[in-house]
């Protein structure tokens, strides 16, 4: 009877989440473990030079050796580099870790409560400014002065009361076992006197890496879900027949891979991607596999070798970037960057900063992106936008189109 007590007294994946706490916490949830890290003990320093990207990993190597203690658990580096190379990462050793397995939940928490109603919705851009900015982005690529490029759009949702961090992360939790959930601290905008959290749940692994194994899982080539399940099998088959969407994803997976091949030997590319689901959207993917030559290389630093890829900037990688901020009328900040975990021995999870929101007291911008190659229309990457927004709007418990 004692041990029966006992053992239900044991803490669980769902209390980790329970425990998160805005502004002190970083939450991350995978499908295959749950991590909630407290408290500050050290923060990574900036760089020197203007490159934030660039040293990014020896800052990070260094700061972890540190801190290494005999006897003791490895430090670890969590939190969230933008997608900016030139921008700060908002990256923390933390107090206290606490890791267990993946999510789930009893019959009783298996149900979203709303965050708010009243919300103020402002599209930045308008939909019709986003539709011009794809059209501008496809004359470039029917020019071939590119062969692709991502272009993303904003919702800003003001509230009349403070967001309820805790419940919007419980809700997408609850929908996302097979993907990533998070929530990272960002530093206090000077525009506030509040903090902000960077919020969402990814489908979008970039890279994980243990002992010497690594693990990459590009997805590229989108189409909404249906609720009727005849139309949305149709929907998942005529996405796997894609021209259109089988060639943005061999572009990412094409540059994907050579990124990767300095590190690794042998490395596994499958030839030709599968479906994964998540409640909004079908996606092709492709599982990459590979064993690291050298052993001393961290997940941070391939996860830094990788940022950003075809599937959330374009390609050419330098000029998609240079187009990006050209067309697009706001700054991305964290948005299509990445979040995860680094310990000191180099193990770690990094994922693709997408499905998100920057939550500040009572307004969340969320941020929704498209693939552009040359066969695109711009009104169906307006539609595809719409489709993405739908993770965060409908953990908020909105269901209005966007």
């Amino acid at each position: 009877m004692n041990a029966h007590i006992q053992l239900d007294m044991m803490p669980t994946a769902a209390d980790l989440l329970a425990d998160y706490r805005p502004g002190n916490s970083f939450f991350f949830a995978s499908p295959h473990a749950t991590l909630l890290a407290q408290g500050t003990l050290a923060v990574l320093p900036r760089s020197e030079g203007a490159n934030e990207l660039q040293s990014l990993p020896e800052r990070a190597a260094r700061l972890l050796s540190q801190l290494k203690q005999p006897g003791q658990n490895l430090p670890m580096l969590v939190g969230a580099v933008p997608f900016d190379p030139m921008q700060p990462a908002q990256l923390v050793v933390p107090l206290a870790v606490s890791k267990l397995g993946p999510l789930s939940f009893a019959q009783h928490d298996r149900k979203r409560s709303p965050i708010g109603s009243r919300f103020v919705i402002e599209a930045v851009p308008a939909p019709e400014s986003y539709v011009a900015g794809v059209n501008t982005a496809l004359g470039r690529l029917r020019a071939r002065e590119l062969d692709k490029i991502v272009l993303a759009r904003t919702l800003r949702l003001t509230s009349p009361e403070p967001i309820n961090l805790q419940q919007l992360l419980h809700n997408l939790a609850l929908h996302n076992t097979q993907g990533y959930t998070f929530a990272v601290d960002l530093p206090t905008p000077a525009t506030s006197k509040e903090g902000s959290t960077l919020i969402g749940a990814s489908p979008e692994l970039l890279v994980a890496r243990t002992g010497r194994g690594i693990f990459v899982n590009p997805l590229a080539g989108s189409t909404p879900r249906s609720v009727d399940p005849v139309e949305d099998a149709r929907r998942a088959e005529a996405l796997l027949a894609s021209p259109k969407d089988l060639r943005e994803h061999a572009l990412v997976i094409e540059t994907v891979a050579e990124a990767l091949r300095p590190f690794c030997e042998p490395l596994h590319v499958p030839a030709t991607p599968t479906l994964v689901q998540t409640s909004t959207m079908w996606h092709l993917s492709t599982e990459i596999r590979g064993e690291l030559i050298d052993p001393s290389i961290s997940s941070l630093a391939l996860a830094v070798a990788l940022h950003p890829t075809p599937a959330v900037c374009g390609s050419p990688t330098a000029l998609a970037r240079e187009a990006i901020q050209e067309i697009e009328p706001f700054d991305r900040g964290f948005y299509t960057g990445l979040v995860g975990w680094c310990d000191a021995s180099g193990d770690g999870e990094w994922i693709v900063t997408i499905r998100c929101a920057v939550a500040e007291n009572q307004s969340l911008n969320l941020y929704a992106g498209a693939g552009v190659v040359a066969e695109s229309s711009a009104e169906a990457e307006l539609q595809e936008t719409s489709a993405k927004f739908r993770t965060m709007l409908h953990a908020m418990g909105l269901h209005q189109e966007s």
